[in-house]
Order: structure tokens, then C-alpha cells, then sequence
């Protein structure tokens, strides 16, 4: 039997999120078909849950008996996609990501185990070397290479699509619907407009295939079992994009604890991967570069991945604008 008494609720700094956890149906519908996926696999809860809502979220860590906790996550309809997806990637990158114990793509809910440590908690405890960034940026590139293939199978499971060829209509959409931008700000960015479309044209006829784009890969989405090997998680921003769009969020991690020195090292280590096929350096760089500005509208876009009932709260929307923004910011690449 659930203990749900006094279940440990984190609502971080969104004191006022509303999610379907509030909703006594809703919860015992999940946690029901929690116990009949543990079940499946022999397995049974042993404690009290601990629960995080956030507005885009409610994840539940499940005690259970002679092993790690697993996760019970559920997601908003927009990106409901996330555990159908965990699944499919189990299948095509199985070295890469977790195995959902169970999903059910319909209520956007999945069942994860757990993956070890966090990358993050690791770089807590011990001292990481930033060549250990650059290992995880070439098996991440490694994943999104061999991920390009199904990028139509991507979308049909309902990952956004944000292929580089449709992302000035998206930069449109993002412009028209947000409501913090002062009108000063709006107006950089209708400047900005024209030279978007080209810088769009020209990363599109970089020969580089549009393929999975995490949007938001840093320290806390990623499990780091053992030396040398990473784990990729948390799909809920995910796209189908121009893979460089990923490197921006991991890069800037990496320089905030080692500074800026590291990040041609941690660029060039992503693109190890891509290089041959007739391309130079000096234009996978400047792809780089490119999609650096770009990701902006991927991570603009995902802020608003919410739950119905979750109030449009003004830091979220300033959030948005903010990522927005970094359109007109030259990268420090």
C-alpha cells in the first residue's frame, strides 16, 4: 500500500503550480497504474513517496524493495511525447538513454528506473577534469548522428518539430505570442528578422541532417554511472532541430565551472563526430556558430510546455522572453 499520510511535496519556487497531483482521481488513477507497472516486474513499494511538481511536471520518487527507486513521471499533453519517446530511444540508442519500465503515451505518463548518479552530484563530490564534458559531448553527438535516420518516427511520436528550415515561422510565432518583451526589446527583434532567415538558409545548406535537439542537456539531465560513461534523460523540451542547437545549454555549464578557456575544447570535441564526409573544420565551426544563436527559439518555445491548469505565471513568461533575447547576442564562439 501507498503511504500517501504525509508524502514529501517540493514545489520549488512555484508555490502557486497547479497540476493534476492536486486532483485526489488523477492521483490515485497514477499511482494505481505505478503499483501495476511495479508489479509486471516483481516489484513493490516499500515507502513514502517523495513528490516535485513543477508546471511543467510532476515526477514521484517510488521506494520499492531490493533495489534502487524508480520515477514514476507524468507530463502536460505537450510534451506528453516524452515517455513514448524514452521508449523508442531505448530501442534505437539503447547505450545511450534509460528503459522505461512502463509508458502510457496517452496520459503522458512513464516509469523509469533509476540511472545512478547525476552527473551534477558527481561533479559535487569529486574533482572532474572538463575532458570528462568532452567525452559526454562526443557520445551525445554519437547518439544524435545515429538518431538522424528516425527523425520522421521522432515527430510521428509527437516531438515538436523545429527543423531548420521552419524555424524563422517559429521565431514569428514565439515574437507575436509572448507578452513580457518590452517594446523596445520587440522591436531588436523584428530588426533582427532578415538576418535570422539567413542564418537559417545558410545552416540548412550545411549538409548537416536535422535530428534529436535535447534543448536543455546540462549537469542535472544526464546520469554519470560510471567513469566514462553518461546517460541521457528528461525529454520534455526535446525537438527535432538541427543537432548543434544542443551544444549551447552543455557548453555554458561546463564554462561557468572552468571558465571560458574550455569552450573551443568542448566545441571541437562535439564536432569530432561530424567531421569528414567533405567537410572542413572551418564550416562545422561556423555551423556552430549558427546554431548557437539559433537554440534560442528551441528553449524560448519549450517554456511554454505546460500544464492546462497551470497558471501563465509572469516569471515564466519573462523566462521566455529572456531566452528569446539571446537571439541578438553574438555567441562567444
Amino acid at each position: 500500500m501507498y503511504d500517501l499520510a504525509s508524502p514529501t511535496v517540493d514545489r520549488g519556487r512555484y508555490a502557486d503550480a497547479v497540476t493534476p497531483w492536486e486532483q485526489e482521481s488523477w492521483r490515485t488513477a497514477a499511482l494505481d497504474w505505478v503499483e501495476a507497472g511495479l508489479a509486471a516486474h516483481g516489484l513493490r513499494v516499500t515507502g513514502p513517496l517523495r513528490v516535485r511538481l513543477r508546471p511543467w511536471s510532476v515526477l514521484v520518487r517510488v521506494p520499492v524493495a531490493g533495489r534502487a527507486a524508480v520515477w514514476f513521471k507524468a507530463k502536460p499533453p505537450a510534451s506528453g511525447f516524452e515517455g513514448a519517446l524514452t521508449a523508442a530511444l531505448a530501442r534505437w540508442v539503447p547505450e545511450h538513454v534509460l528503459e522505461p519500465l512502463a509508458v502510457d503515451a496517452g496520459r503522458g505518463w512513464s516509469l523509469l528506473p533509476d540511472g545512478g548518479d547525476l552527473f551534477r552530484d558527481v561533479l559535487e563530490r569529486e574533482t572532474v577534469e572538463p575532458r570528462a564534458w568532452e567525452d559526454l559531448l562526443r557520445q551525445y553527438a554519437s547518439m544524435q548522428q545515429a538518431l538522424a535516420p528516425h527523425a520522421c518516427a521522432i515527430e510521428r511520436l509527437g516531438v515538436p518539430s523545429a527543423r531548420t528550415a521552419e524555424l524563422p515561422g517559429i521565431f514569428d510565432e514565439l515574437l507575436a505570442e509572448n507578452t513580457a518583451l518590452r517594446p523596445d526589446e520587440r522591436a531588436r527583434l523584428d530588426a533582427l528578422r532578415p538576418r535570422l532567415v539567413d542564418w537559417c538558409a545558410e545552416l540548412a545548406a550545411s549538409g548537416i541532417a536535422d535530428s534529436l535537439d535535447h534543448s536543455d542537456l546540462h549537469d542535472g539531465q544526464l546520469f554519470n554511472p560510471e567513469p566514462g560513461r553518461y546517460t541521457f534523460f528528461d525529454w520534455g523540451d526535446a525537438a527535432v532541430s538541427h543537432p548543434f542547437c544542443s551544444l549551447q545549454v552543455t557548453a555554458r555549464r561546463a564554462c561557468d565551472r572552468y571558465g571560458s578557456d574550455v569552450l573551443a575544447r568542448l566545441r571541437d570535441a562535439y564536432l569530432e563526430p561530424w567531421t569528414g564526409a567533405g567537410r572542413t573544420s572551418a564550416e562545422l565551426r561556423r555551423a556552430v556558430r549558427l546554431a548557437w544563436r539559433l537554440s534560442a527559439l528551441g528553449r524560448a518555445r519549450a517554456w511554454g510546455r505546460l500544464f492546462p491548469t497551470a497558471p501563465k505565471t509572469a516569471p515564466l513568461a519573462a523566462q521566455s522572453a529572456r531566452t528569446l533575447l539571446e537571439l541578438t547576442e553574438d555567441p562567444p564562439l
